[in-house]
């Protein structure tokens, strides 16, 4: 008797363990997949100088000097309603040559595009509101965001690299 009940107690803890277990695993699901929500400015391209063309490099050049002045070209936001926003002011920037160097102040405008999205931890895919869906390969480390370049179909962007994002 004695020898059945420790069977049906160690079982019992076996289930209960097991259970834990799956419970663990589906709330690092949830919270890998609620890690992308918020809005998130492009900070860095990093890109390998020896490979990148001259247009990367200028490119790399301007968003550094304008996240230096706390300018972000680019904004991506990510909502609960798993709909998404990109806000892009490249088509915007204005390169103005000084007496000093290049000024190169701070667009005003933007252009923004609504789509939704899907994140599974690791990619985001969106579907624009033309029906283009996009597969992003990404990795958040707290409020930082790394992105696969050549995943956001930049135009005139060719080079490989990666997209650096800071949370908001």
């Amino acid at each position: 008797m004695y020898k059945h009940i420790l069977f049906f107690l160690g079982m019992a803890l076996v289930l209960i363990s097991c259970s834990s277990d799956k419970n663990d695993s589906e709330a690092e699901t949830q919270v890998a997949s609620t890690a992308i929500l918020g809005t998130w400015d492009a900070t860095e391209l990093v890109i390998d100088d020896a490979t990148a063309s001259d247009n990367t490099k200028f490119a790399k050049g301007i968003l550094d000097l304008l996240t230096d002045k706390d300018c972000y070209v680019v904004t991506l936001t990510f909502n609960e309603d798993l709909t998404a926003s990109a806000s892009n002011s490249a088509n915007y920037v204005e390169v103005n040559a000084t007496g000093t160097g290049l000024d190169i102040p701070c667009p005003t405008e933007s252009d923004i595009e609504s789509s939704t999205y899907t994140f599974d931890g690791t990619t985001v895919t969106t579907t624009k509101s033309d029906g283009e869906v996009l597969n992003i390969t990404v990795s958040i480390d707290g409020d930082i965001m790394t992105v696969d370049a050549a995943d956001l179909k930049i135009p005139n962007f060719s080079d490989d690299g990666q997209m650096i994002f800071v949370k908001r």
